[in-house]
């Protein structure tokens, strides 16, 4: 297929009943050409949708970050995942994974694996990030949260990683004296101090370093 190209300036028609998980509401539709890209990638009526950021507030779990707000990401704005800790799950699978089962926007290289279950608290360029909770990937069931086991390139779902991230990544495993809910942990999940004020041009790139300010003394003592 021809590649999409996509203008962020132009001006948009509002499309109604756009919703993720537990929100709904208006969102910018980006047309016919990218509708009908992704009807014919899909082979089923699709729109592509922007988040209209000047109309609509989808705010964070209160619970884990009160204050923030996310756009069209799964629960969180921001998704660390360490290198290390994908390598060391790809050493205990038949079949390799590559990073986008997991889809972190920050990932990180140079530090142990699973390291980033300990970080509170953390800064990248200028920028201070905080952690909000472990990212859970699944629970034990076989409708909810599939994502890590579906192959992106061609959208086939297989049982793995999830099988042998339950083996050694659960609550069962990782936080013992806590509640268990069937969950799996791969990731953390944190938000950034400085997008609760105005202002463009806050950017991290390839390369940044992360400094790590505080920590927690294990997975069983991380907000989970």
């Amino acid at each position: 297929m021809d590649d999409l190209n996509v203008c962020l300036g132009k001006q948009c028609a509002k499309a109604d009943g756009v919703s993720v998980w537990e929100w709904s509401g208006s969102a910018l539709d980006e047309g016919d050409e990218a509708s009908k890209w992704f009807s014919t990638y899909l082979g089923k009526p699709s729109r592509l949708v922007r988040f209209n950021a000047v109309s609509e507030t989808r705010a964070v779990d209160p619970k884990f970050a009160h204050g923030f707000k996310v756009m069209f990401s799964d629960e969180y704005p921001f998704l660390l995942i360490s290198q290390g800790s994908l390598d060391a799950l790809n050493e205990l699978l038949k079949e390799p994974v590559p990073i986008n089962r997991f889809r972190p926007n920050i990932l990180v290289k140079g530090c142990e694996p699973f390291s980033e279950d300990l970080w509170k608290e953390l800064k990248i360029n200028m920028f201070k990030f905080q952690d909000v909770k472990l990212c859970s990937r699944c629970k034990f069931s076989k409708t909810i949260n599939k994502v890590p086991t579906i192959n992106q390139e061609n959208g086939i779902v297989g049982s793995e990683p999830n099988e042998t991230l339950k083996k050694f990544r659960s609550d069962k495993v990782l936080r013992p004296n806590k509640k268990q809910q069937g969950k799996v942990y791969f990731g953390q999940n944190l938000v950034c101090q400085e997008s609760l004020t105005e202002g463009n041009g806050k950017t991290i790139s390839v390369g940044d370093c992360v400094y790590v300010f505080s920590k927690a003394s294990s997975p069983a003592e991380a907000a989970a």
